[in-house]
């Protein structure tokens, strides 16, 4: 088997000032807020494209979307949270209801054509 020859990154290179590290590990921290950010609230999980315009019209098209929720939520004064709102207009997207009708009844999903199980 051969070995690999992995280049090892320190942070104790005398020529670049602690200033600058310290600038540098901030930058990364923020693109790892930024990209927990797009996992948990646009609630993408993986790309769909390879290259740059793709990711960039996919995490505005999911921005866009958070965005009407939230305009929705404020307008229909909502009581359940943007997951939840998510949740409910996802399970009911082919429903031909009134999106206020989706919240009206102690903000459950009222769906006409669903079956009752029980």
């Amino acid at each position: 088997m051969q070995a690999h020859n992995w280049k090892v990154h320190q942070t104790n290179n005398h020529t670049i000032k602690s200033f600058t590290i310290a600038r540098l590990y901030k930058e990364r921290f923020n693109v790892e807020l930024f990209f927990k950010w797009i996992k948990q609230i646009l609630r993408i999980k993986k790309f769909y494209g390879n290259n740059e315009n793709a990711v960039k019209v996919q995490i505005w098209i999911a921005v866009c979307d958070y965005l009407i929720i939230a305009i929705l939520k404020k307008n229909l004064n909502l009581k359940p949270g943007m997951n939840q709102i998510l949740q409910i207009l996802s399970i009911s997207l082919f429903e031909k209801i009134p999106i206020n009708k989706l919240f009206e009844k102690d903000d459950t999903i009222i769906i006409s054509n669903q079956k009752s199980l029980f």
